[in-house]
This record gives C-alpha cells, structure tokens and sequence, in this order.
C-alpha cells in the first residue's frame, strides 16, 4: 500500500490529521508492506507509526502580562475602557466619600471643636448627601459658624 494511504488510514484512526501523522524511519519497508486497516491498527501499536501531539498556545506572553498587571503596570489611559464611574462604580465612590467625611466629623466631635446636638444633624446631612466631599463640610461648618476655635 502507498504510504500516502497508509498515513491517511493512519490519521483517521487516530483522530488527527495527516501532517501530524509520523513515521519511525527503521520501519518504512513495514509500513509499505501494509495491505489492510489491520495492518495499519497493528503498526500503530507497534509504534512504527504515530501521530504527534498538538502544539497548542503558548502561555508565555499571559505569564509576562499577568506579571506585569501584579506590578500595577497596563493601566495607562490607552488601556481603559469606560467613564471613571463605569470601571469603579457608584456605591464604591460614594462609601470613600461618606467614609472621609464621617471620620473628620469623629475627629471633631473627640476634639470638641463641635456642640454635641450638631453632631447628629451633621451626620445625618453625610447620610443625606448633603457635601460633596471633606472640604464641603468644612465649608458648611465655617459659615454656619459651628466650629470652635
């Protein structure tokens, strides 16, 4: 049988295709003997004949990238997709924002730069969204006259 038959008996048998289908040198006046799909299904197991595995992608580039993300790099303005808000979220923004505003309310409650009673209506207007951020609340407490010197 010619060894183009053979190989492509060969490539069906084995579920590959027939670039990838090898055969060992010392055994090419066996496999041009072969007659039948018997013949080819034996050479297979002898090992005369055999298919090569697949090459696959190569994680080497991922691997590289992935080390690079770890070090905070890939993150210039080329590489984002989307407003600020889309890529942090609302909730995210708003929890930084309270959070700040919150905390220098504590520090001047402990200080006692502020009347008690102010205090929980202030932190109330944090909860309402009342200042855009820390220095919107201090503003506030200037020119409502609230802090203590």
């Amino acid at each position: 049988m010619a060894v183009d038959t053979v190989r492509r008996l060969a490539s069906g048998m084995l579920k590959v295709g027939e670039s990838k289908i090898r055969f060992a040198k010392d055994s090419l006046s066996k496999i041009q003997e072969a007659l039948t799909r018997e013949d080819v299904r034996a050479l297979i197991k002898e090992g005369a004949i055999y298919a090569i595995s697949p090459r696959g992608v190569s994680r080497a580039k991922g691997r590289n990238k992935q080390r690079q993300l770890k070090k905070g790099r890939r993150f210039g303005a080329g590489s984002k997709k989307g407003t600020i808000q889309s890529r942090r979220g609302k909730k995210d923004f708003w929890m930084k924002k309270v959070r700040a505003q919150r905390n220098y309310l504590r520090s001047l409650a402990e200080a006692g730069k502020l009347p008690h009673q102010e205090v929980r209506k202030i932190y109330l207007m944090i909860k309402g969204n009342a200042f855009r951020g820390v220095k919107a609340l201090e503003t506030y407490l200037k020119d409502n006259k609230l802090l203590k010197q």
